[in-house]
Formats: structure tokens, sequence, C-alpha cells
């Protein structure tokens, strides 16, 4: 296999010529720059899995609004400019630049910079605006990031504009430090309207903390966790930044974490590491870890109960979806992304037991029943077409729970059946966000994750981080005062507290 693309060189950026290619069952990205040489990285670690992936590469709906032109050349016109083939999944603000930690591994916090990026109040509802007039999928779901979002007061009436505005899914983006100190605190997000935390989760062992973070934040993350359980969070997303050496030992221990704590942790979204400044080949390889090699890892530590054989790419969905806009009589949300940005999988929980959806459904003869109903449904058979993919979802199952949940989604067609179906199940799933060294246009001119900014630009995750992050944030920058600074967050006192109010 030889796929020729474009990339970038990891030194001064500038697009070349690449070619993705397999070797020894594993699949890699060669590129030369005629400045600064030849770089080769790996791009996925099993070609088994990424021919499996490809078999689910689909065009999802175009954004009719682009809000750039192509100028300069992609990626440098990211805006979203009409370059781009699908349209955003998820939007992404980051409210500030401010944090309480210093993370080794972070890309994005005011102490680094030298500056303060912070919107405003009014910015920010543009940026809201913004993305729900996307056409002709509107923007579902929005995740405040930064920095750290809860440093900002503010953070509960910014929940409550975004609900108002329309958003219906929120999340807040969080390291869970201010969720350790108060119960209260939780309350009042999940008050204002708050569905999903994202919470910062490398581990079960204070070693991925302290290499990763400086810190041995362990403690603070479990009592964030009950914390939110208190306060009626009944949708964390553990996330963990996967590095290998530092917590790949431990992704099966933070999988059988979520399933103990299934009342309330909804799913894992293991972040393969993004490498970003000068660094040799030898120190990338001891590092870089990618989606195969984490689901393979999974199928071992979990003694099989995750198998290769469960994973999907994110784009496997869309003949759902696609159904979902018939319903609906509207173009819905597709999740079209590239078919090696993500991968994800089920686990079904029926009592105690926890079961891959697979054990339940075959995937692909259901996702053939969703797509023979679409069709039916465009050649103007709409009630053959509901009939048709009603039977086939049936006939499919093998658990009446997830019958009811399916047909649920069937008959209603809409995010919150898909929202009811979700939390009957935990999702196991990663996103490979890309660096420099394994930068693939193909991948980015369909990310579906995208970044509202406030100059009325919607930018592709990758190409934020890598291309225009710092473009933007110094565009609206304040110095960065010794007031602004937020304090380090003192963890040993912290965890102390929490030790001693465990024993109380």
């Amino acid at each position: 296999m030889r796929r020729k693309t474009k990339s970038l060189c990891p030194i001064c950026l500038k697009v070349i010529k690449a070619t993705i290619y397999d070797e020894n069952n594993k699949v890699y990205i060669t590129k030369t720059c005629p400045e600064h040489g030849e770089y080769t990285d790996l791009y996925w670690g099993d070609y088994e899995l990424y021919q499996q992936a490809e078999k689910y590469a689909i065009n999802g709906v175009i954004l009719q609004n682009p809000r750039t032109k192509q100028e300069k050349g992609c990626p440098y016109d990211c805006g979203i400019c009409t370059n781009h083939k699908s349209t955003t999944a998820l939007g992404i603000i980051d409210v500030t630049n401010r944090c309480n930690l210093r993370c080794p591994i972070c890309f994005a916090h005011a102490g680094a910079a030298g500056y303060l990026y912070e919107p405003t109040i009014e910015q920010i509802r543009s940026m809201i605006q913004n993305l729900l007039d996307n056409n002709p999928v509107q923007v579902p779901a929005l995740q405040f990031s930064g920095g750290e979002p809860t440093v900002r007061e503010d953070l509960p009436a910014l929940i409550e504009m975004a609900k108002e505005m329309g958003i219906v899914h929120v999340e807040v983006d969080s390291n869970g430090i201010k969720m350790a100190e108060s119960v209260e605190y939780c309350k009042t997000l999940k008050k204002a309207g708050a569905d999903t935390v994202y919470l910062q989760f490398d581990g079960l062992t204070p070693e991925p903390y302290l290499k990763a973070r400086g810190f041995n934040l362990l403690p603070i993350k479990l009592r964030a966790i009950e914390n939110l359980k208190k306060a009626g969070f009944h949708s964390i997303v553990l996330v963990p930044v996967l590095i290998r050496g530092v917590n790949d030992n431990q992704i099966g221990d933070i999988v059988r974490f979520a399933i103990e704590n299934k009342d309330c942790i909804r799913a894992v979204n293991f972040q393969p590491v993004s490498i970003t400044g000068r660094i040799s080949r030898e120190e990338r390889d001891d590092m870089r870890i990618t989606i195969p090699d984490l689901i393979l890892d999974l199928e071992e530590q979990t003694q099989g109960l995750v198998k290769k054989s469960d994973w999907y790419p994110i784009p496997s969905v869309q003949p759902i979806t696609e159904f979902i806009g018939h319903m609906r009589d509207k173009n819905f949300v597709d999740f079209c992304c590239h078919p090696h940005c993500g991968m994800a999988t089920y686990l079904f929980i029926d009592g105690d037991k926890v079961s891959p959806i697979t054990e339940y459904l075959n995937v692909d003869e259901t996702l053939a029943a969703f797509t023979k109903a679409n069709d039916e449904i465009k050649s103007g058979h709409n009630i053959h077409g509901k009939l048709e993919v009603a039977n086939g979802v049936i006939s499919n199952v093998k658990f009446k729970l997830l019958v009811k949940y399916l047909i649920d989604v069937v008959k209603h067609g809409d995010y919150k059946s898909l929202d009811r179906i979700h939390h009957q199940m935990i999702m196991i799933g990663s996103m490979h966000f890309m660096d420099p060294y394994n930068f693939d246009l193909d991948r980015v001119q369909r990310c579906i994750i995208n970044y509202a900014t406030p100059d009325g630009r919607i930018i592709p995750f990758c190409t934020m981080n890598t291309l225009h992050r710092s473009g933007v944030e110094k565009k609206y920058a304040k110095p960065l005062s010794a007031d602004k600074l937020t304090p380090l967050i003192d963890v040993e006192a912290l965890t102390k507290k929490i030790l001693e109010q465990r024993v109380d």
C-alpha cells in the first residue's frame, strides 16, 4: 500500500509532499523538506486495522457556508474554507489560557505563552452563534476548554448562555481540581446545564501523573469523580493522554475502573500523545503510541473482554445518522471524519454484566439495514424504508433491552434518543490528534472537531494546535500581569485535605 498525501515539515511547518506506506504490518508516513531533510514517523501501528478502518471511509455533508476562501492553500486557510469535506460535530471554545497546573505536555496555558487570552462573554456568545449558524447542519455539542475553564468565575453563566442559545449538549473540559475542592461547585455546573465533564485522567497510580503533570493528582481525580457524582453528574468522560512507557500499561485498569463506576462514567476517550517541538526519531519512537497499539494493548490487558474486532471507525455510524436526518426531514450531524482519526466500541450494561456491543448486535448487518432503509427513503418509499430498518434492527439484535433503545432511535430519530442509548453503555474510544510529524492533510479536510475563534473562524482541531493557535490568541491577547496569572494549586495541601476528609 502506498498513498500520496501532503504533510508539514515539523521544523518550518511548510506543506510538503508525503507518502503513507505499510511495512512489517505497520503504517508509516514519510516526507522530505528541501531545507530540513527527511522525516519518517509511525502513522498506524497495525496495517490490518488500517485496512479495516478504510472500509468505512465516506464523505459527509459538506458545509454550505464556509467562512474563508482558498488563498494561501490548505491548511493555512482554515476558517473553515471551501476545501473542507465535513461539518462540525463538536465545537470547542477556549474560554481562557489560564490554568492552575503547569503540565509539561500542555500546549495551551498562559504561563507558557506569556500573555492572557480570555474572550469576553460577548465574544463567546458570538462564537457560539457562529457554530449554530453552520449550514446545513447546526452544531449540536459544545465543549468549553482552555487552559482550565473552571478558573473563570463566570463559567456557569457561559454554560447557561450556550443552552439558552440552542446548544443541545454542553461539556466542560477540566483537570478536576476545582471539582475536587467542592461538591457545591459541581452542583453549580450541573444546575447551569452542563451535561458532561471531560475529565483529564491519566491512570490509577501516581506514576503517570508525576511524569506527565509533575504532581500526583490521583487523589484529586478520585475526589472530583466522587463530588461530580454527588452533584448529579452521570456523564463523566475519562480522558487519558497515552504516552508509551508512561501509562500504556494501565489501559485495561482504566477501562475496568470505568466499569466499576458505570453509574457515573459514560466513556473513556484515550488520546495518544501529540508530539511537538524538535525531537529525534528515536525519542518519538519511544513515546509514540497509535490507535491500533491502544486496541491491541486493551485486548491483552482485559483478557479479551474488549477485542480488536469490537472496534469501528467513527464514520461507520453514518448510515444511522443519515437515517435520523430522514426521520427529522433535515440533515443530522454525521460524524464523517477521516476513518483513521478515531475508533470506538461500546460496552453494554446488563445489571452487573458488561459485554461488548458486538456480543448482542451484528454491527455490519445492522448498518447495512440502515443503508438499505436510506436507499428506500431516497427512492421515495418512505414508509417502507422506516419499516425495513426497524425489521433489520430487530433481526440483528440478540438482547431485548438493546432492541428497545435502538427502536427508540428509529422511532424518534433525534439527539436525545441517541443520548438515551448512550446512557445504557460505556463508550471506549480514541481520537489521535495529529502533530507536525504525523500530519496528514487528508485528515484535516475531514475534521469534525472544530474550534470557534473570536475572529469569526471555525478551525479544525489539529491545525488549530499545530498552526493557528498562537496567531489567534496573540490577536486578542492582553498583557499577563501578576494578578491575572492563576496561582498554581497547592497539590500537597489539597491532597492532604481530601485524605483527611476521607478518614472523617
